[in-house]
């Protein structure tokens, strides 16, 4: 497998709060890595740490041939790392005065210099690969929450990343519109797309992952396949969490 992205020692602090205390990860070509932990334990930061949505106080990433210091990575080095990435937020993110198809397009035009043109026809396809073609003239305020989220990851796929580092891309969906998101990175997953994706779906992370990581104060507490980190965790406090997140009947995924 190659090793496609890799992120050492990351430490990050928010005033007195140690938030991530050196965490490392490790992302192969194909990999779908997931990961858990309570609220708090420093998952969202770690995944913004990546993107350089937030600057980490420490830490060394490499990713193919790019090696950085990631506190005093340069605003290049940046921009190299975004041209690999995309990001899908919790919140979707949309431009509410542009079109789906425009909020898809914007990244491609602006950020990638395509013609619009061009960028049109990537969007389209796009947005038909999430199963939202028939909206793309619709506004972020005509659309359910649900189908913002499918239009956040039409805007992530165009861009035709290396990795995509999904944000719990569900946790701001009514119950009944988190299928259709889910089925969609899924979809990806079978594709063999690269991707992060901080989620507290359980049963997702055991259909999709490649690898879990679970996380708790900071730290990485034990990663591994979703076989070994569902039926046979060996860290206590991995048990733990799994015993009251889910419920008895499923706690063997």
């Amino acid at each position: 497998m190659d090793k496609m992205l890799k992120v050492k020692n990351i430490y990050k602090k928010y005033k007195q709060e140690e938030v991530l205390k050196g965490v490392d990860i490790t992302v192969e070509k194909g990999d779908v890595v997931v990961v858990l932990g309570p609220s708090g334990s420093g998952k969202t930061t770690l995944l913004r740490c990546m993107n350089f949505l937030e600057r980490a106080d420490q830490g060394e990433m490499e990713f193919d041939t790019i090696s950085i210091d990631m506190h005093k990575v340069s605003s290049k080095e940046i921009g190299k790392i975004r041209q690999k990435t995309a990001f899908v937020f919790q919140n979707y993110n949309l431009f509410q005065n542009k079109t789906a198809l425009e909020n898809v397009t914007t990244g491609l035009i602006v950020g990638r210099g395509i013609v619009k043109t061009k960028a049109v026809e990537i969007g389209m396809k796009a947005l038909e690969k999430v199963g939202l073609a028939d909206r793309a003239s619709f506004y972020p305020s005509q659309l359910s929450g649900g189908q913002q989220q499918r239009v956040g990851i039409a805007r992530a796929i165009a861009v035709e990343p290396d990795v995509i580092l999904f944000d719990e891309p569900t946790s701001a969906l009514d119950p009944e519109l988190v299928g259709e998101v889910l089925a969609v990175i899924k979809q990806l997953a079978k594709e063999g797309k690269t991707m992060v994706i901080v989620t507290h779906e359980m049963k997702f992370a055991a259909d999709v992952a490649t690898n879990v990581v679970f996380m708790a104060d900071g730290k990485i507490v034990e990663e591994g396949p979703p076989k070994e980190i569902f039926l046979r965790p060996k860290e206590e406090r991995t048990k733990t969490f799994l015993r009251r997140i889910l419920p008895q009947e499923e706690y063997n995924i």
